[in-house]
């Protein structure tokens, strides 16, 4: 199943918002985490073709989700809730949410610039110096040890 394309742009203003609203009953930490990972965001928008900077940006959001399920846990208030509170605190459990929705789009984002998740496919690009030959495919090369 194809996921429909969203701007990265629209997540980072939707998480923005959430993690504001968020951080009137959570300050401190849950604002330090969620902020940086928009900021690493904002480096994805601004710089189009870095795989790294997607990659950081989808990297930090899944290690977010962990941390405000952990934050929200922790600190969430106990006493009687005022009405702002209790918006606050929902807007966090939203957010929390919202954030693997967010990874799967912004997993599409990551695969659409040429990235992958995993190890590396490119086995034959290296080339030792004593063999002035091309690099032959992966098929049709035979493992023979060199002595030095």
């Amino acid at each position: 199943m194809e996921l429909p394309a969203v701007n990265l742009k629209a997540i980072l203003l939707v998480h923005w918002l959430l993690a504001i609203w968020g951080c009137i009953v959570f300050p401190g930490a849950y604002a330090w985490s969620n902020f940086t990972i928009l900021a690493l965001g904002v480096w994805a928008v601004a710089q189009r073709d870095s795989i790294d900077a997607i990659s950081m940006f989808l990297g930090g959001l899944v290690v977010t989700i962990f941390l405000d399920i952990v934050h929200i846990s922790i600190f969430y208030p106990r006493a009687s809730l005022s009405d702002t509170e209790r918006f606050s605190a929902g807007m966090a459990i939203v957010s929390t949410l919202l954030k693997p929705v967010s990874c799967c789009f912004i997993y599409q984002m990551h695969r659409e610039r040429g990235a992958f998740l995993g190890p590396s496919q490119d086995h034959s690009a290296y080339q030792t110096i004593d063999s002035p030959e091309a690099p032959a495919d992966l098929e049709s090369r035979a493992h023979v040890p060199q002595g030095y």
